[in-house]
């Protein structure tokens, strides 16, 4: 099981979205401070979003602390990118716990400070404001609005 988690990174690392999908159970929920919680396709297409907004990016993944047993697994990870709307880097801290059905990962759920990660992104306003539930509700609001328009342009 930790080979998936590796190569899950390693395909992020490469932007390669229907590799990272591939290890995805068919009832994959997923879960993070950004986007909330996103089943199935919606999990999917997330990822393939994020790697094609990447693809003209220097952006850099690295994984690290993966263990793993039969049914679950843990992996600390770091992107590093340039946060598009901005311009700004940022260096986000991850750790992701896994849990595993026949052979695939059935959920995965990123824990991230999204107060950090917006004073990255957002400067001084993501300094001020990251913290506060109104930001988070926005920004969830933001990210799943993309991610329908991207899945609409998609099909």
């Amino acid at each position: 099981m930790s080979s998936i988690i590796e190569n899950f990174y390693k395909a992020f690392d490469q932007l390669d979205a229907e590799t990272m999908v591939s290890y995805y159970h068919k009832d994959i929920v997923f879960e993070d401070p950004a986007f909330g919680v996103l089943k199935g396709e919606k999990a999917k297409n997330m990822w393939r979003m994020l790697c094609a907004s990447q693809k003209k990016n220097r952006f850099k993944v690295r994984a690290s602390n993966i263990t793993v047993n039969q049914y679950n697994g843990s992996a600390h990870w770091e992107a590093h990118y340039i946060f598009s709307k901005t311009g700004r880097k940022v260096n986000n801290k991850i750790d992701a716990s896994f849990e595993f059905k026949d052979g695939k990962i059935i959920k995965h759920t990123d824990h991230f400070n999204l107060h950090n990660w917006a004073k990255q992104a957002l400067g001084f306003k993501g300094y001020l404001m990251g913290g506060t539930s109104f930001f988070r509700r926005k920004l969830k609001s933001q990210t799943n609005n993309l991610l329908k328009k991207f899945e609409k342009n998609k099909t």
